[in-house]
């Protein structure tokens, strides 16, 4: 379960890098990229990857990993797997991990009357990639120097 997680992950982060690097080459991102098709197409597919990332990985990857090292139990909350890996050094934060839940709930609820709201999300879920895809990349050098594992 664990290495097709990661597969997921792996390939979600590829593709939402690409819309990244494109969005982060553009002079801003304001209220006219709604206008523009094209833009608007690299942008509404970062954000379903954001949320798609968010959601492998606060679902799945970190029961998966807790599960890997003996510390998951079934009735653990969502709130105990995060101190969790706290405790453990996996994240710096779960209050941060928390905060990128809700950031993915905002953008997943689409309201179009209020763009200003859209395009501040937008941004936040610019700067929380990096460090979501910073935690992964963590999470998996700590595995892979347990033997936890391995690309094969």
């Amino acid at each position: 379960m664990l290495k097709e997680t990661i597969e997921a992950v792996d390939i979600n982060i590829k593709r939402a890098k690409s819309d990244y690097d494109e969005i982060k080459s553009w002079d801003s991102l304001s209220p006219k990229y709604f206008e523009d098709n094209d833009k608007r197409r690299v942008v509404d597919s970062f954000i379903f990857r954001f949320i798609k990332i968010q959601d492998l990985i606060g679902e799945k990857f970190f029961k998966e990993v807790l599960a890997g090292i003996g510390e998951y139990k079934r009735n653990m909350s969502f709130i105990d797997i995060l101190d969790r890996l706290e405790k453990l050094e996996l994240i710096d934060n779960a209050d941060k991990w928390n905060n990128f839940r809700e950031l993915r709930n905002n953008l997943s609820h689409e309201y179009p009357a209020n763009e200003l709201e859209i395009i501040k999300d937008i941004k936040l879920a610019l700067t929380a990639f990096q460090e979501i895809a910073d935690i992964y990349s963590n999470i998996i050098k700590y595995l892979k120097e347990r033997n936890l594992y391995s690309i094969k």
